[in-house]
């Protein structure tokens, strides 16, 4: 299926820009007097062997094994103690929950979080906080206060998600098709909001294109598969399937190719797993809505240091989100962006 590719300058920015906030907000440790007499080398010097924890939704994703990569690197830009961590599983919120308490009692001064709910971890997050810890939440927004926030505007992006499968299901003939959404956990604000944002989308110039149902897969790669091939057998005029996270979307890459209807089912989808990658280039996806997790762990890191330091660091930052298709999805200036490094916890 044709689609359009985006704007390769955009998309080269985000691979960078990493390293490029990196630096500037490394500078954020110095006084602020202007002057370039290696104060930024003395604050960087004064919060080295900082102990910070990161916690991420789940350390077998590499998603965010990307974001555990970043963070590492941060760590040893600045000096940092650093422990990584997760549960398994972005379906597991009490492990997640005893992660952020054993942090309270090892002495992190400063904790990185990725948290798996928006409101289970609200009262752990603030016992840290009342503690003297330093919390920088990361993806997925909580309902209490936290030392800063970073993370995609997932409304924004989910709106890109939806005006490009819009135009998918249009050059199929089908703007008023059948859209599945394919979903890996309910109640999470990220999802939430990347759906809110995919129905905004697509409505712009499809309003009569239908969202028959949602399914959660429990952000199990399996269910999601049978999901999926479940759809397609029963809604045989399915015009196309928007999946909201890397589980999501290799699943129903999957389905769609056991299926052999590449041709005829468009698919959008979140993350950049190399399945996701590969699926892009097989057909198996049409395009996928790609963040930064790299960016993620980095710039938590250097917050979270910020913060303990007694900087202020940025309250909300969003790195923005990319959109790849077969276009250009072997672009050189994507190669950081799609393969960024891994690391697991």
């Amino acid at each position: 299926m044709a689609t359009k590719s985006v704007s390769l300058a955009a998309a080269g920015l985000a691979a960078v820009v990493t390293l490029a906030v990196g630096v500037v907000a490394g500078r954020a440790f110095s006084s602020g007097s202007g002057s370039d007499d290696g104060g930024g080398d003395a604050a960087t010097a004064a919060i080295a062997g900082t102990k910070i924890d990161v916690i991420v939704k789940a350390t077998e994703s590499e998603f965010w094994q990307s974001m555990l990569a970043g963070a590492k690197k941060a760590g040893t830009d600045l000096g940092i103690e650093l422990d990584l961590f997760g549960p398994t599983s972005e379906a597991d919120i009490e492990p997640q929950v005893r992660l952020v308490e054993d942090a309270i009692s090892r002495g992190a001064k400063g904790i990185v979080l990725a948290p798996n709910s928006s409101t289970a971890l609200n009262g752990v997050i603030d016992r840290a906080r009342s503690t003297g810890i330093k919390v920088v939440i990361v993806d997925n927004a909580v309902q209490t206060k936290s030392d800063g926030f970073i993370g995609t505007d997932n409304v924004k992006a989910g709106a890109q998600a939806g005006q490009r499968l819009c135009e998918l299901i249009t050059q199929a003939g089908k703007p008023n098709g059948k859209v599945l959404h394919e979903s890996a956990v309910s109640g999470i604000q990220v999802l939430i909001d990347r759906f809110e944002g995919f129905k905004q989308g697509l409505a712009e110039k499809c309003p009569q294109a239908t969202i028959v149902q949602t399914l959660v897969n429990d952000n199990d790669l399996n269910k999601a598969v049978g999901q999926v091939n479940d759809a397609l057998t029963r809604v045989p005029d399915l015009a196309g399937i928007f999946a909201d996270n890397n589980t999501s979307g290799v699943g129903t890459a999957k389905a769609v190719q056991e299926k052999g209807v590449g041709d005829r089912v468009a698919v959008v989808a979140f993350d950049s797993d190399p399945a996701e990658v590969e699926a892009v280039r097989s057909g198996g996806i049409d395009a996928i809505v790609v963040q930064n997790p790299f960016f993620f762990g980095y710039q938590g890191v250097v917050e979270a240091a910020m913060a303990v330091a007694g900087s202020n660091a940025p309250q909300r930052l969003d790195p923005g989100a990319v959109l790849v298709d077969k276009g250009n999805v072997d672009a050189e200036e994507l190669k950081a962006l799609l393969n960024p490094p891994k690391t697991k916890g």
